[in-house]
């Protein structure tokens, strides 16, 4: 059996890093393209950036920049942000991304991600579902980068895109963001369990351990983090980092 992948996810802001905390308090962390030349060295499984702020600037990711990763990546990595066209996603795989993490428009358009699957394939499509939990634990879709609700269950959100041909599916939680608590394992697994394409857990992360939780409890196919791999220590001072293929090999074990 293969090993869950374990995938830094770094958020753009003007084309710089930056880490959040429940999607709020956006801080700057350093320069992206330095970020992947760490990741390259550290052999990371794969890389995602999102550009938090394309969807509301009505754009999508600069591909001069997504050219510039791919220029320098070593590894597969997928971009999001404001990707809402069949030539969005035709000019992102051009220069060198493996996938494109479509947000915004499967809410908007959901036969935009069957047009999408149908030209591209379904390994090149992944849909990232943000979620966040309100009064009595209810869970709820919300817009990209804010905790805007739209009327969709999660999972019969993350069935309907299935059905419509997205590949994989990432679950991001608002309220785990930033917060080194650890995924929302619930959440993991009633999404894992209702769908037959892989499930990336996203959000909470701040041990190695949490990784395996999500595998074994959330029964996630893949682990997602941001501030791990971005900060060090109590302070969290700005230090890239990426576990060795044995310790990653012992987290699965």
């Amino acid at each position: 059996m293969q090993r869950p992948r374990v995938i830094p996810v770094l958020l753009l802001r003007n084309l710089g890093l930056v880490k959040s905390v429940k999607f709020k308090d956006h801080r700057y962390i350093g320069d992206p393209i330095n970020a992947v030349k760490i990741f390259n060295d550290k052999k990371a499984d794969e890389l995602v950036f999102l550009d938090i702020s394309a969807a509301e600037e009505k754009r999508s990711i600069p591909i001069e920049f997504v050219h510039k990763v791919g220029d320098e990546a070593n590894m597969p990595f997928a971009v999001g942000g404001g990707i809402k066209t069949i030539e969005n996603i035709r000019e992102v795989l051009n220069y060198g991304a493996e996938k494109v993490i479509i947000n915004t428009a499967a809410y908007e358009n959901p036969d935009f991600i069957k047009r999408a699957a149908d030209s591209f394939g379904s390994s090149t499509i992944t849909i990232c579902i943000d979620i966040k939990k309100k009064l009595f634990g209810k869970e709820k879709v919300c817009l990209p980068g804010s905790s805007k609700e739209i009327n969709e269950d999660p999972v019969s959100f993350a069935q309907k895109m299935e059905e419509y041909g997205a590949g994989e599916i990432i679950i991001q939680s608002i309220d785990k963001d930033g917060t080194y608590e650890g995924y929302d394992l619930e959440l993991t697994k009633k999404i894992s369990v209702a769908v037959s394409i892989p499930v990336i857990a996203l959000g909470g992360a701040g041990k190695y351990s949490h990784f395996r939780e999500a595998v074994d409890i959330g029964l996630a196919s893949a682990v997602a983090a941001g501030s791990i791999f971005v900060y060090h220590g109590p302070r969290k001072a700005v230090l890239i980092s990426y576990p060795s293929k044995q310790e990653i090999k012992g987290i699965f074990e």
